[in-house]
């Protein structure tokens, strides 16, 4: 099962959503929820205070959405945990979130945390956020192959712990091998790969992958 999560960031880092309607259930986050209705996909559900969404606004979410989860505005976890505990709890083994970047920079970092929640908790799922630059997720120690897409063809691993150890990269321009990558360096931005896939691996720590486009 996939859950796509569509937050209420600017819409000018939207992809097309289109490609991601493979039967996946479509969840909008506040202001989030008007961003589907207006692409033409109806919200299986809806999370939020609704604070941002105007009385008008608010009669067609109720007419178009069965399933709306109300919260106050003033709470201790922001709509988008609501939503991804949620969408843990249905056993997702993807969660791929929109619209989460390119707007407050705390709903950011805060969106890039809850990507860490299912491996913290040892969940089996995997969290992406996903905008038209960028693809973003996080992994525990382990091996994994990666396949060249000319569409992200930059691909940085940044160390999301105290330290990631023993990282090596097979595959790539910028080859590695049992590397010890520290929480402040850089050494790992901008990668590409040289064959048509590659391998990355590590003992110890979090690793954040990020896929991008210029």
């Amino acid at each position: 099962m996939y859950i796509n999560i569509v937050a209420g960031g600017p819409e000018e880092h939207l992809p097309d959503l289109a490609e991601f309607n493979d039967h996946s259930i479509w969840v909008g986050v506040d202001k989030g929820v008007l961003r589907l209705i207006s692409h033409g996909i109806e919200p299986a559900y809806a999370f939020g205070d609704f604070d941002s969404v105007t009385d008008e606004e608010w009669t067609m979410i109720r007419s178009k959405v069965k399933n709306i989860q109300t919260f106050r505005a003033e709470k201790d976890e922001p709509d988008m945990e609501l939503a991804i505990n949620w969408a843990l709890e249905q056993c997702a083994e993807k969660i791929r979130i929109f619209a989460g970047t390119g707007g407050r920079l705390d709903h950011f970092l805060g969106n890039v945390q809850l990507m860490l929640r299912p491996l913290l908790n040892h969940v089996n799922a995997a969290i992406e956020i996903i905008d038209k630059k960028n693809i973003i997720f996080a992994k525990g120690p382990g091996s994994y192959r990666i396949v060249k897409d000319e569409q992200k063809k930059y691909i940085s691993f940044i160390p999301f712990s105290s330290a990631v150890s023993g990282l090596t990269l097979t595959g790539f321009k910028y080859p590695l091998n049992d590397r010890h990558i520290p929480l402040t360096s850089t050494l790992c931005i901008s990668n590409e790969l040289i064959d048509d896939n590659g391998t990355f691996s590590f003992t110890k720590g979090i690793l954040l992958v990020i896929r991008s486009n210029d």
